[in-house]
């Protein structure tokens, strides 16, 4: 079987899958569904300290074994920030995903990302495209993340390949799509598009931000990262992990939206839109924002918010600390929570 046959399997397989689990959750969202879908979940702009274009966790996947063993493929996905979104989707194989931050950047890097998701063929091409580096020869469907990005480490960046590329990204959302993208949307894309492009693989959490003062991982440290067991799991992995989280890209299925996780809308839109359908959230990636929450003394409105969502004995929330009980140290690791223990009481349910 060629590549592009594979690539086809795989995305007929993981669109049956979300037929015949997802209750009644669309196969796929017109792009007039999506973007009308943004807008009315969505809370207004907010800030934080930094960029985060990139996870600074570099133990993100040490928890996947035991979470893929507590949910099922075919739930409602929730996340927020970056990259680290679709090393889990590839893993727990949503038929939904919806990436929730405070951030209405995180939103434009998601759409840089659903852009560049449904330009590239394959994860060679993927990492071209993101960083703006010619393709190397000699890669193949089968060869792993450490050979793609040894690969790339001695190709330069090109401006010619950025210029293009660009172009290309604000096509697939503006034409093709036909996305309302404002001026600040349009300008925020190029800037976080121009960060991959001047530092590269080597981009860190804090990069554009000028920080960077403790260790952090950079894009080929958290793509070459593994589970607790070993087992490289992320997302650029395999052409079948890529190949899953393009399909749910292509199908308008990973939905970035606005919204602070203790504002009154976001959240609990989201979980009225996943009743109207019967749908379950099977994982709520929350990062470590409870930590910020509790010092705004917020975090019961975030927990009110939570159990508005439709949950069951399998929804389960992957938060970040330092440590943890599955290692020991300092650099950020997963942990796992009951959702619906956790929030019993909480009230809007």
């Amino acid at each position: 079987m060629s590549f592009p046959l594979l690539a086809v399997a795989i995305g007929v397989l993981s669109s049956t899958l979300t037929v015949s689990t997802a209750g009644k959750l669309p196969a796929r969202l017109t792009d007039s569904e999506f973007w009308t879908l943004v807008a009315d979940l969505s809370e207004p702009n907010g800030t934080f300290r930094s960029d985060n274009l990139l996870s600074n966790e570099a133990r993100f996947q040490f928890i996947l074994p035991e979470l893929g063993a507590i949910t099922k493929p075919g739930g409602a996905y929730l996340g927020v920030g970056p990259e680290q979104n679709f090393t889990y989707i590839a893993a727990v194989k949503p038929a939904i995903a919806f990436i929730v931050d405070i951030r209405r950047g995180n939103l434009d890097l998601h759409l840089m990302y659903k852009a560049l998701f449904e330009l590239s063929a394959d994860r060679t091409e993927f990492v071209s495209r993101l960083f703006s580096r010619k393709r190397p020869a000699g890669l193949r469907p089968g060869s792993t993340a450490a050979q793609i990005f040894s690969a790339y480490r001695d190709i330069d960046p090109s401006d010619d390949l950025y210029g293009r590329n660009l172009k290309d990204i604000q096509r697939q959302l503006a034409s093709k799509h036909g996305f309302a993208l404002t001026a600040d949307d349009v300008e925020r894309i190029e800037s976080i598009y121009s960060a991959f492009f001047r530092f590269g693989p080597a981009i860190q959490h804090s990069s554009n931000d000028g920080l960077g003062s403790t260790y952090q991982p950079t894009y080929v440290d958290l793509m070459l990262a593994t589970d607790i067991n070993g087992r490289p799991r992320g997302y650029l992995t395999s052409e079948q992990a890529f190949a899953y989280v393009k399909d749910l890209e292509s199908r308008n299925l990973v939905v970035p939206v606005v919204g602070n996780f203790s504002g009154p809308k976001a959240i609990r839109a989201v979980g009225t839109y996943l009743k109207q359908r019967e749908s379950t959230v099977s994982v709520f990636y929350l990062s470590n924002v409870e930590q910020y929450l509790r010092l705004q003394r917020s975090w019961n409105t975030f927990c009110a918010n939570v159990a508005t969502l439709p949950l069951d004995d399998e929804s389960t929330f992957v938060r970040a600390g330092h440590g943890g009980r599955q290692a020991r140290g300092t650099a950020m690791t997963a942990e796992l929570g009951d959702m619906a223990a956790e929030v019993e009481g909480c009230g809007g349910r």
